[in-house]
C-alpha cells in the first residue's frame, strides 16, 4: 500500500503563491518599497521590514544552483520515487527556490543545468512547481 504524500499547507504569507500554482503561474513575492524577490514568502521583507508586497511573475526558467539525489525517502509517500533530485533552482531573475528536477536520470543532473518550470498536478489542490532539464542547453 503506497501512503499518500503530504500536500502544501498555506500560511497567511505563502496562501497567494499556492493561489498562483493553482493556476499554473509561478509567482514570487517582490517588495514594493526595495524591489528584493522573496521566497519563501514572509509578512515583511527581510531587507528593508516593509509589508507591502506584489507577486511577480516568473519566467520559469533557470538553473540549478545545487542539489542532492534522494536515495532513500524522507516520507513513506516517496518512497516509490527514490532517486529524485532535490534541488535549489536559481531562477533567471535571480531568486532561489528548492524543488525538484524530474524527467531526467537524477546522476545526470549537474550545477549549472538549464531547467524549465513544469507542473505536477498530483498533489491535489496546489500543483507543485518542478524542473525538468532544457534540452540541448548547455550547462
Amino acid at each position: 500500500m503506497t501512503l499518500p504524500k503530504p500536500v502544501p499547507q498555506p500560511t497567511e504569507a505563502s496562501q497567494p503563491f499556492w493561489d498562483a500554482c493553482r493556476n499554473h503561474e509561478l509567482r514570487i513575492q517582490r517588495c514594493l518599497e526595495c524591489g528584493t524577490l522573496i521566497h519563501y514568502p514572509k509578512l515583511r521583507c527581510p531587507q528593508d521590514g516593509s509589508d507591502k508586497f506584489e507577486w511577480a511573475e516568473m519566467s520559469g526558467k533557470g538553473e540549478v544552483h545545487s542539489y542532492v539525489v534522494a536515495r532513500r525517502s524522507f516520507h513513506p509517500g516517496f518512497a516509490e520515487d527514490v532517486p529524485y533530485v532535490v534541488a535549489i533552482i536559481e531562477l533567471d531573475e535571480g531568486v532561489r527556490l528548492v524543488s525538484n528536477v524530474v524527467g531526467v536520470d537524477p546522476e545526470a543532473v549537474k550545477i549549472g543545468t538549464r531547467v524549465t518550470l513544469e507542473w505536477d498536478n498530483s498533489s491535489g489542490e496546489y500543483p507543485l512547481p518542478k524542473f525538468r532539464p532544457i534540452e540541448g542547453a548547455r550547462t
